[in-house]
Formats: C-alpha cells, structure tokens, sequence
C-alpha cells in the first residue's frame, strides 16, 4: 500500500495545476520527484514515517538554500526558498513544542537507565524514534546534553 502522505502530495500537485498555483506546483512536483527516486532506488513502496523524513530532509536543504541566498544579498531567491519551506511544512504533523519534548525526553531517561553524558547517544536514538520527525535533531540532542550534565 502506497504512503496516503504521498498520495496527498500528488492530489495537491493536481490541485495546484488546476488553481495554476506555479509556486506550489513546481515544489510538490521537485517532493513528488525525490519520493520516487528513493522508492525506485529502495525497490519498495514507502511508509508514511519514510515520506516524512524525505520531507524534513528537503526542508533542511531549502533552510541551507536560504541561510546562503541571505549572506550573498539575494533576497528574491531567499524568500522563494521560504514560500517552499512554508509549502513543504503543510505536509508535516505538528512540530511537538519544547516543553513535550522535555517530558519525553525526561521519560527515555528513565526507561534507557541513563546517568551520565556517555549515555547520551542511546537516550538521543530512543527519542529520536519516540517522536518520528516532530522535532529537530539538533534540539533533541541539546535537551539530552543539558539532562544528562
């Protein structure tokens, strides 16, 4: 069974065709693109959680995009990254707020027995597992690293 995640990019992809949205249509087109280079090259239909982190994984790309596109004085091409951005996050479950990650965060302590920053990478991976690309790697492991110091 196909991911219904991909399968509401490609109805959105219609939608925007039909609307003549160019913006939306060309960056669900370049999502639509990357899923099916990585579902032929993996030989097998993508999950949900697969389709997510393809989109987080572009996300991260457009970010980079941006961040260079504002040091180089190019604003028109920054906020083209930005509307994509904005695009691509529709399609993402909700961001999980500092204070849920903490909790679980707290929680995996507890269940792995971590005591000390060596534990660090085991608490990281169970998280990270635990909320499936609702939060950024990078502030899961600050909020690790500031638990288990």
């Amino acid at each position: 069974m196909a991911a219904e995640l991909f399968n509401k990019l490609q109805e959105e992809m219609k939608a925007a065709m039909k609307s003549g949205d160019k913006d939306k249509l060309s960056t669900l087109r370049m999502l639509i693109s990357e899923i099916k280079k990585v579902q032929i090259d993996s030989k097998k239909e993508l999950t949900d959680e697969e389709v997510i982190s393809i989109l987080q994984k572009y996300i991260k790309q457009r970010k980079e995009a941006y961040t260079q596109y504002e040091q180089a004085g190019r604003k028109d091409l920054a906020e083209k990254e930005l509307k994509e951005i904005e695009i691509v996050q529709q399609f993402l479950p909700p961001p999980l707020s500092e204070e849920e990650l903490i909790k679980i965060v707290e929680e995996t302590i507890q269940e792995v027995g971590a005591s000390s920053i060596k534990d660090m990478g085991k608490v990281v991976k169970a998280v990270m597992d635990k909320v499936k690309g609702r939060a950024e790697g990078s502030l899961i492991s600050k909020i690790v690293k500031e638990k288990l110091s």
